[in-house]
């Protein structure tokens, strides 16, 4: 029988209302451990804890601050093994990847814990004689959190460590696919010392769980990353509220392919971007937009390089891609790999549910050609290993089906003509342009999102954030 892994509300471990099981995708016979269910009374009691907390939080000493945001980032990145294995067994992603997530989200707290001491403001003249004007940052008091299930450590971890940073206090709900590696976020922070109420996690459905943190007046801001569907929905609640919000929502982001590219290369990012993370990545390389002169020896090359990728159970050494993270998420990417043979588009490489040696969600990567961009395959996101090839005569075309897409989250481009890169950087319409590189990938020292329907709201990590998870005040002084 698996330890039961309580709430963490008011500094205590608290039970439930009810209880879930976390299921390994890559062997559903494992279950990795059980978790407190949260009700809506429970969220409520956890809103009071952070709210009662935040008036001493925002005033704690910098230097205490952070220090504990160090050591929350130190123990992360001491135990990468254990936590990456951790994540690995529970959303499906690779070993490696599993322990570079836990690394990054390591090093997000460590970055925030020198963001405490560069706070800086602003000391200008008034326009009138004898007047002083000094612009400062303040906390917004109480956040709430809603994670998503693909990037379970990190992005928790450059949600909380901002928030945290800038004195708020926090509510946080994790995925209810990924509880575990927010848990164990959650245990480094009790152990760490934070005051009881600075941090609390509530795991629980969203309908109940973020539905309270949404209807509280004493939130002050939820910061969302999920699907576009969700985050319209939390949109419009936090707008009713009067609540400060942030979304972060998906795309369906293009890898431009030019004729002077190199070969090798854009392979290489076109597999890293579209593939690897079993492709459920909001960043991933959907669609594939070659010009005329290289397409036919690009689409062969990546053809015999995913014929070369090993699929399998996520802990297991030399596996390439593990599991999709669900039966729910892989019947749809199945449904999108049917659509897309109905409207047209030749399956050049996969798409076929696997099996292995457990029990899993195993699906091999499926490549698209002869797709247009009004096929579904080419304005939804899927989620999953699929990526669809669309053919452009030159770079004007090749930009303007880059930029035909609702979302702006990211997009890619592989040339060796200084010329169309410079180009591309400027004309974009994407938060995050990548050249000769896989367009999934970020640091965590600057700013992520995107624009159009991929983000809403002020940039996350860095110093942006500072940009949502504070107010400005500007105050007058007389001399």
């Amino acid at each position: 029988m698996s330890t039961l892994h309580s709430n963490y509300i008011a500094g205590e471990w608290v039970a439930g209302a009810n209880v879930t099981r976390d299921i390994n995708p890559s062997d559903t016979s494992d279950v990795v451990g059980e978790f407190a269910q949260a009700d809506a009374a429970q969220a409520t009691t956890a809103i009071d804890a952070a709210r009662a907390a935040f008036p001493a939080w925002a005033a704690f000493n910098i230097q205490a601050r952070a220090d504990l945001l160090e050591k929350v980032g130190l123990e992360i990145i001491a135990r990468k093994d254990e936590l990456g294995k951790l994540l690995s067994r529970e959303e499906g992603k690779t070993l490696p990847e599993g322990m570079g997530e836990v690394v990054r989200a390591g090093n997000i707290f460590k970055f925030f814990a020198g963001e405490v001491l560069r706070r800086a403001g602003e000391l200008l003249p008034s326009v009138r004689p004898g007047i002083e004007v000094e612009i400062t940052r303040e906390p917004l008091g109480v956040v709430g959190i809603i994670a998503p299930w693909n990037f379970p450590s990190a992005i928790p971890a450059w949600k909380i460590a901002p928030a945290l940073a800038h004195g708020n206090c926090v509510v946080m709900k994790p995925a209810d696919l990924v509880p575990g590696s927010s848990w164990a976020i959650a245990e480094i922070i009790h152990r760490a010392g934070f005051p009881a109420g600075v941090f609390n996690l509530v795991m629980g459905r969203g309908s109940v769980v973020g539905e309270a943190m949404l209807e509280d007046p004493r939130v002050d801001a939820i910061t969302f990353t999920g699907s576009v569907d969700t985050g319209r929905k939390v949109a419009a609640k936090a707008l009713a509220g009067m609540k400060k919000f942030q979304l972060e929502m998906g795309g369906k982001n293009p890898l431009v392919v030019l004729d002077d590219a190199d070969l090798k290369v854009a392979v290489e990012s076109a597999v890293n971007g579209a593939f690897f993370s079993t492709g459920q990545r909001c960043t991933a390389s959907s669609r594939l937009i070659v010009t005329k002169g290289i397409h036919d020896r690009f689409v062969a090359a990546l053809v015999e390089r995913l014929k070369g990728l090993v699929i399998g159970n996520a802990l297991e050494p030399g596996v390439h891609i593990g599991p999709v993270v669900d039966q729910s998420q892989l019947e749809q990417d199945l449904f999108y790999i049917g659509e897309a043979k109905k409207e047209g588009a030749t399956l050049a490489f996969g798409g076929n549910r696997l099996k292995r040696k457990t029990e899993g969600f195993y699906l091999e990567p499926a490549l698209f050609t002869g797709t247009v961009a009004s096929m579904r395959i080419n304005r939804e996101e899927v989620f999953g290993p699929v990526a669809s090839v669309l053919v452009a005569a030159d770079y004007d075309e090749a930009l303007a089906l880059a930029n035909d897409t609702p979302f702006g989250l990211c997009g890619g481009i592989c040339t060796t003509s200084l010329k169309y890169a410079t180009h591309f950087r400027r004309h974009a319409q994407v938060g995050m342009a990548m050249v000769n590189l896989p367009t999934a990938g970020v640091d965590y020292h600057v700013p992520f999102g995107g624009r159009k329907g991929s983000s809403y709201g002020p940039r996350e990590q860095g110093r942006y954030a500072q940009e949502f998870f504070t107010t400005v005040k500007t105050s007058y002084v007389a001399s």
